[in-house]
């Protein structure tokens, strides 16, 4: 009995798929199992410099081990294929100033050259870029130190706000973009007023992309039944979520939304999407355009997935708009 319970332990311990906590890159280290965020930007990381051809999906598997192996070798260090200190000191992670500046352009408005997704907590050059950055557009007033705490984090929420896309506190590849445009606090207060109605009546089509953009932001964040933050989602909590940021209340649960929602006969950007996976309405996605949808599913996370694969297809009972 003893002899079956230890090898029923050891079993599950090998089949368990390591995660850990999201952090900026760098400050923990990643090894084959894991799967977050992190992962996915050493993943970008490394085909950025030519050594990864794989998925940039967050899941550092055997193809992500051998692209980091291939650049352990390139750099003459150990050829572990972990992601440790020595291995993210050969990365200039620091943000040296070809990859971490704010420039001004000839209209005096600043442009952002932020290159890694940042969060409160971090601190480094690239922080101090993005205090500059939010300082020129008015966001920001406190000193530019390097350190993204709550001001900063406060700052950001303002900006997105102001720019109309998802409220979060953290800058990942939406908001970076946005931070090269023209949004500035004058002008986010006159965008905010001009878009007041469509908040109150629903999501309109200019912002229902906004929508997908938020959501986008998430994808290779886990699934966790029950899950409704960036530490893990569940299929409804992912659009619960992604609403929220947009001044939507949903209901809770899918079949929930399903009565909430206002029927529409094909979907448009946007949209949600549901399913019968289970007995009745049983999961659901935001429709992305080109027959794809994006979801938190249970075996990959969040992810795009292919409305016309059969087991989708055979399983789609309708779509709606909040």
């Amino acid at each position: 009995m003893k002899k079956f319970l230890f090898s029923a332990a050891l079993a599950a311990g090998l089949l368990a798929t390591p995660t850990v906590a999201d952090a900026a890159l760098g400050d923990q280290t990643l090894k084959q199992g894991h799967r977050n965020s992190d992962v996915k930007e050493l993943q970008e990381y490394l085909k950025s410099e030519g050594f990864h051809t794989g998925s940039i999906d967050g899941v550092f598997g055997p193809v992500t081990a051998g692209s980091l192996k291939s650049f352990q070798r390139a750099k003459s260090i150990g050829m572990d294929g972990v992601a440790g200190p020595i291995t993210f000191s050969k990365m200039n992670l620091g943000g040296g100033s070809s990859s971490s500046t704010v420039s001004s352009n000839s209209s005096g408005s600043s442009s952002s050259s932020v290159s890694s997704r940042l969060r409160q907590g971090d601190r480094g050059s690239e922080v101090s870029s993005l205090q500059s950055t939010l300082k020129s557009k008015g966001f920001y007033n406190s000193s530019v130190d390097g350190v993204f705490g709550p001001v900063t984090a406060a700052a950001v929420k303002d900006f997105q706000r102001a720019a109309g896309i998802g409220v979060d506190g953290v800058v990942g590849p939406v908001t970076q973009k946005a931070l090269n445009s023209n949004v500035t606090a004058s002008s986010g207060s006159s965008n905010s007023s001009s878009t007041s109605d469509s908040k109150v009546a629903g999501v309109s089509t200019g912002s229902s992309s906004a929508v997908v953009e938020t959501g986008k932001q998430y994808i290779g964040t886990p699934y966790v039944w029950g899950g409704t933050s960036t530490s893990g989602f569940d299929c409804s909590g992912f659009i619960q979520y992604v609403m929220k940021q947009h001044g939507v209340t949903t209901k809770r649960t899918v079949a929930q939304m399903w009565t909430q929602v206002s029927k529409v006969s094909s979907p448009s950007v946007g949209d949600v999407v549901f399913y019968e996976t289970r007995t009745g309405p049983s999961h659901m996605g935001f429709y992305v355009g080109n027959g794809k949808f994006l979801h938190a599913g249970a075996s990959t996370g969040v992810t795009i997935s292919d409305m016309n694969s059969s087991y989708w297809k055979s399983r789609y009972i309708g779509a709606g708009r909040f």
